[in-house]
């Protein structure tokens, strides 16, 4: 069952590019007669190009570089830049052209406390517009770096907000200009933010981090354009790099713990995530920890979700040694799905010595559900291949800067459920907010969701259905989006306003 439900775990847990709309509609003029499913009948674009070159593997897995805090405790103060940058991919060649923060992909790693005052200076010295959008952190609406608030060439803003109580989690941040958002991210801005906790009960697991996005190169060693299929069904690279490298070394002991923080910063790649032979308990989604370890074999995580795990190390005879993106099938329609393996990272043991084989504790984080909806929501999520300037709807519609499509109020309960009427699975995301997912369909039974975990992310598969409850703590205007970046700019994407 690849494009259902897919955490594989005795819980059974469910866990960029821009081409215009009118320039696709230009480019795909002669693709106005088909209609989606009959084009879901076999791929008719080619996988990414050939490029004729490996990048170097099999290197110590980088460690993500930190940004300074440029203040003393209780406040994180920093600066942050998106600009060009030159950075060398393939020794003797000319360097690849990036977007980057500060110079670096993946951008500098923010680490804060809960209770810090943030306060981060950011220039645009890119030549259009951009924001910072603080991917799930609890941020007052003008501060959450929507397509509202752009911030221009050469312009300059300060984000302000402070970490409540209850906040510590794996966030990350990156761009969300209307229309732009794709283009920026597979140029290279990304980075992650994480908020930790005084009373962490895993804090003394060693942590290892892992950000995982695409590359897509052309023969020339630079990041490619998108292709129509890119644009139709989002973009996936030739390579799929951890910490900005390719097929990195990461190592382990037998019998040692360690603590795995893990982002999908991919546009549009589902990975479903294997490390064969050893023992992986899930401790943690999008809003930080979750009530109670639960085992797993494997991992499913969509475009903006992160996971925590706790790994154990157990190399068994016969089993592949390595961090396995294995096949998942997500219904796209123009280019190949994936068949094989793909190899994330090498594993490879330790020389015995001094280890962390601490257990893990019983009980992590008090969860409550959620209080019975006073609101309840359905949001559609459908494709229409017939109008190309309209492909991607919710309820119906294509995204408009000035239309609000729902009202809500702060502080009420709302369950939404989301109906896929598409062909290919559709990752959401809600800003301003986390939930709790409830229930799913499993070809088109519905199902409660096994444990609670809060989330700002979860997957639609195609022809499935989703419901979730929140609840909306700060007034403003939020986004609700799908997380594959090229539909995101295509219009699939609404707006609710909160009023207090």
């Amino acid at each position: 069952m690849q494009r259902r439900r897919f955490l594989s775990s005795a819980a059974a847990l469910a866990l960029t590019p821009l081409l215009l709309r009118q320039a696709f509609a230009a480019g795909s003029a002669n693709m106005s007669e088909m209609d989606h499913a009959a084009m879901g009948h076999g791929p008719v674009d080619a996988p990414p190009p050939a490029v004729g070159f490996d990048l170097p593997s099999g290197q110590p897995l980088p460690a993500p570089r930190l940004l300074a805090n440029q203040a003393g405790p209780g406040r994180f103060v920093a600066a942050l830049q998106a600009a060009p940058a030159e950075l060398p991919l393939l020794p003797g060649n000319a360097a690849t052209v990036f977007w980057a923060y500060n110079g670096q992909v993946p951008g500098p790693a923010i680490v804060a406390q809960e209770g810090d005052e943030v306060d981060i200076a950011f220039a645009n010295h890119l030549t259009q517009p951009t924001t910072v959008h603080w991917h799930g952190m609890p941020v007052p609406a003008d501060q959450d770096g929507g397509p509202h608030y752009p911030v221009a060439p050469q312009g300059l803003r300060h984000y302000r907000f402070t970490l409540p109580a209850d906040s510590a989690a794996s966030y990350w941040y990156h761009p969300h200009p209307h229309g732009l958002t794709g283009r920026q991210a597979y140029m290279g801005l990304a980075g992650v933010f994480v908020v930790k906790s005084k009373q962490d009960p895993l804090a003394h697991l060693p942590e290892q981090w892992l950000v995982l996005s695409d590359l897509k190169l052309d023969t020339a060693g630079q990041i490619a354009e998108n292709s129509m299929a890119d644009r139709h069904d989002g973009r996936e690279g030739q390579f799929v790099l951890v910490n900005g490298a390719w097929r990195p070394l990461v190592t382990l002991a037998e019998g040692e713990r360690r603590r795995w923080r893990v982002w999908n910063a991919t546009s549009a790649r589902i990975l479903r995530i294997a490390v064969p032979a050893h023992d992986l308990m899930l401790v943690g989604t999008d809003g930080g920890l979750i009530a109670a370890p639960q085992p797993v074999t494997e991992l499913l995580l969509s475009p903006g979700e992160r996971a925590e795990v706790v790994i154990t190390g157990r190399f068994r005879a016969g089993q592949p040694a390595g961090v396995l993106a294995r096949p998942y099938h997500r219904g796209k329609a123009m280019s190949a799905e994936q068949t094989d393996d793909i190899l994330l990272a090498s594993l490879e043991r330790a020389a015995l010595g001094k280890t962390n084989s601490a257990p893990v504790p019983g009980r992590l984080r008090d969860i409550q559900p959620l209080p019975a909806p006073q609101v309840r929501r359905e949001l559609r999520i459908s494709e229409n291949m017939a109008d190309m300037n309209a492909m991607f709807l919710i309820n119906g519609k294509t995204f408009d800067m000035n239309r609000a499509d729902f009202t809500g109020k702060a502080g009420e309960v709302e369950e939404w459920t989301l109906i896929s009427e598409a062909h290919m699975d559709h990752p959401f995301h809600i800003h301003g907010t986390r939930f709790q997912v409830t229930a799913r369909t499993e070809d088109g039974v519905w199902r409660e969701e096994p444990f609670l975990a809060w989330r700002d992310v979860v997957n639609v598969p195609a022809g499935e259905s989703v419901r979730l409850r929140l609840r909306f703590e700060r007034p403003g205007l939020w986004m609700y989006h799908c997380h594959i970046l090229e539909h995101e700019d295509a219009g699939m994407m609404g707006m609710i306003k909160v009023e207090a």
